[in-house]
């Protein structure tokens, strides 16, 4: 198993970039795919972003392309999530996630350990 902690999140204006990390223990890293995910208040988790073990692969939700940019750092056992243009939209509990399959699910049951979430407000 693995052990996942984000941070980097806070309070922006819209127009504003934001670099969210997470943190990985336990396991060896690079045996888990990892993503993000997000949730609004109010809202259902929605998936964000996800890359392969060894970063050859990426995902993103059409709301976020082209703006948010996930990758990882398998010597420093984290994976980033760039995100630039942030708009008030995209407010919401942003949480770290990995799975030990090859596939990059987009559905939140799909994935395997969770991280404790890190709060991103965007201010119109």
């Amino acid at each position: 198993q693995v052990q996942l902690v984000e941070s980097g999140g806070g309070l922006v204006q819209a127009g504003d970039s934001l670099r969210l990390s997470c943190a990985a223990s336990g396991r060896p890293f690079s045996n888990y795919a990892m993503g993000w995910f997000r949730q609004a208040p109010g809202k259902e988790r929605e998936f964000v972003a996800a890359i392969s073990r060894t970063g050859g692969r990426t995902d993103y939700a059409d709301s976020v392309k082209g703006r948010f940019t996930i990758s990882r750092d398998n010597a420093k056992n984290t994976v980033y999530l760039q995100m630039n243009s942030l708009k008030p939209e995209d407010t919401a509990v942003y949480y770290c996630t990995a799975t030990g399959t090859v596939l990059l699910p987009t559905v939140s049951r799909r994935w395997d350990y969770w991280g404790q979430g890190t709060r991103v407000t965007v201010s119109s």
